[in-house]
């Protein structure tokens, strides 16, 4: 336990220090437990009163600094502000912080060169001052507005800053004082800070683990890291620093709670939407991998199959060769847009832990939006994409084939296929929630591709699949049923082939060839299978987002469920204020 004061603000804190802050960002194994005093005062931290710098800057690489600041403005600023009042706070944040030179440079990634690491360190800081949060919690940072910091190695000049200082190896107060006491405190106990040495850097070598070889005594002769931190333990328990500590948590103990921070007011629901879906729109945009690079390939692959089955014509042998066609092209769409999967991983950067992501998990515990909001902006951004990824290589396949002429033909056949592409991509959402990263995503979701694809009525007609599992209920889950009898009653429908069997009709039309060939259930219209798909594309994002939600509700409850009651050992057993219970200050593990 620690005491970490800047100006005014002092607040009580685990040796977890800005993970405690956000209850998500605990270990698996780790409980929390305590309270929070800010100002002396027993408080609780409400979304907008306290903002939370991550140690990775997890930023869209595809915008510049001036959108990424103002999005975020967008989406954390109230209504009430206009919308050049938030650009100006935007602006004048940036300028804050240094970057008016970068402001329209893009932040950059593997595949874009942009900002320096710095400087991205810098664009993640203004992200949340914008709000003017009454906390703010840095994980090792280097410039910014600092309140509260977990910091390793502190420059001289940032050091002589610090009014308060705490030393917590393996979760044992060492030292917890005023910082210009502490070189004192070393020197007497045999540690004297070297001259021209940080006195930081002295006391991060004397009591980190990470170092640990022999340390020099001041003393002479040569002593482990972990004896030193005993001598200074024992030391620490007994001074009139440590009694002070114990008098002043003593004290704050009995005091009544101050009056509860409100949640500070944020844009509406519809504002946040309408950011959230243009920032989507761009990044999109402007990442080549997301659709443009998709959309290449589908044209090139739709331009083979043109060729392949060109002017196909109306003979007995051109049914299976059309029904062939149509499974392939729907298949390639569907299976291809997996190949999306590391791009939408970028967006939302999946973490191991909680299924969430990196930026939106970031942008969500901060307050910035809610769930529903992200996922109706990125439905409503990729809409465009999705569709001229539909359009442009259907429309090649479609006429070079010699499919079904008429134009309620084509516009099916085109919504089919943007339907079947956006279901994908909603199942993988779905993946993307729940697996640990993005390679394992897409061995994933072709795994699933595949046995949709098995089940889907094609390679087995759906009389002949196996009842038990297979047709019930795989075969109605899977949505290649749906796609392939829409796909199959929009051409077939209303065309007649010749008919070369022997003993049979002269021609053969298209309604016999549906209920004899494919098999396929004539008892309703095509437009209800693209209404079955319409609706499981948006049961799907329901699920992703229930999925969402309930990661955050039910896994801090699975977690204190699964942690057994601490054992504490002697490293942690140590308690420098005894008028507190042990469970009112640790955090085990």
């Amino acid at each position: 336990m620690g005491r970490i004061a800047t100006s005014s603000i002092y607040i009580y804190i685990y040796n977890t220090l800005i993970n405690i802050k956000h209850a998500g960002r605990l270990g698996s194994n780790t409980r929390q437990s305590g309270e929070i005093l800010i100002n002396d005062r027993k408080q609780r931290l409400a979304f907008g009163t306290s903002a939370y710098v991550t140690q990775d800057d997890t930023l869209m690489t595809t915008l510049t600094v001036k959108e990424a600041v103002y999005y975020s403005a967008q989406l954390q600023l109230p209504d009430s502000m206009s919308r050049y009042e938030k650009s100006e706070r935007a602006e004048m944040t940036i300028r804050e912080m240094g970057l008016q030179d970068a402001m329209n440079t893009r932040i950059g990634g593997w595949n874009i060169k942009g900002l320096s690491g710095g400087q991205k360190r810098r664009v993640t800081i203004c992200i949340e001052i914008l709000k003017r949060p009454k906390l703010l919690f840095l994980d090792e940072p280097t410039n910014g507005r600092t309140v509260i910091a977990s910091i390793h190695q502190p420059s001289i000049e940032v050091f002589e800053l610090f009014r308060k200082l705490c030393l917590l190896p393996s979760g044992r107060t060492v030292y917890f004082g005023p910082a210009s006491a502490a070189n004192t405190f070393f020197a007497l106990h045999g540690f004297p800070c070297p001259s021209l040495r940080n006195p930081s850097d002295h006391y991060l070598r004397t009591i980190n683990k990470d170092f640990d070889t022999d340390i020099e005594q001041g003393l002479g002769g040569k002593i482990s890291t972990e004896e030193a931190i005993s001598i200074l333990v024992k030391a620490y328990k007994p001074s009139d620093t440590c009694q002070h500590v114990q008098r002043r948590v003593a004290e704050l103990y009995k005091l009544d709670g101050a009056p509860l921070e409100k949640k500070r007011s944020q844009a509406s629901f519809i504002t946040q939407c309408l950011v959230l879906t243009r920032r989507s729109f761009v990044n999109m945009y402007r990442d080549v991998s997301y659709y443009w690079m998709r959309l290449a390939i589908y044209i090139a692959l739709c331009l083979c199959v043109g060729t392949i089955f060109y002017d196909i014509g109306h003979t007995y042998g051109t049914i299976q060769a059309r029904g062939s066609m149509l499974m392939f092209v729907a298949t390639l769409l569907t299976f291809m847009s997996i190949g999306g999967f590391p791009s939408f991983v970028e967006d939302m950067k999946v973490s191991l832990c909680y299924g969430l992501t990196k930026i939106f998990r970031r942008e969500r515990l901060n307050g910035h939006h809610g769930v529903s909001t992200f996922v109706i902006g990125n439905t409503l951004s990729s809409v465009p994409y999705l569709l001229i990824n539909s359009l442009i290589p259907g429309a090649i396949a479609y006429y070079l084939v010699g499919l079904q002429v008429g134009f309620i033909h084509f516009v099916y056949f085109i919504l089919m296929l943007f339907m079947c592409t956006m279901l994908v991509e909603s199942l993988m959402m779905i993946v993307a929630s729940i697996v640990p990263n993005f390679l394992v995503g897409i061995i994933t979701g072709a795994g699933i591709q595949g046995l949709m694809t098995l089940n889907g009525g094609f390679f087995r007609l759906p009389d002949d699949i196996p009842e038990p599992v297979w047709k019930y209920p795989m075969y109605y889950i899977a949505f290649h049923k749906y796609a392939y009898q829409g796909f199959y009653k929009n051409e077939f429908e209303g065309l007649t082939f010749s008919n070369n069997q022997a003993g049979g009709a002269p021609t053969i039309n298209g309604e016999e060839i549906l209920r004899n060939i494919w098999k396929m259930e004539m008892g309703y219209s095509k437009w209800v299978d693209l209404a079955i798909l319409l609706g499981m594309v948006v049961l799907y994002r329901l699920m992703f987002l229930v999925i969402i939600k309930t990661n955050e509700k039910v896994k801090p409850i699975i977690r204190a469920l699964m942690v057994t009651t601490p054992k504490l050992t002697k490293q942690t057993t140590e308690n420098p204020f005894p008028h507190l219970n042990m469970k009112d200050i640790y955090c085990s593990s």
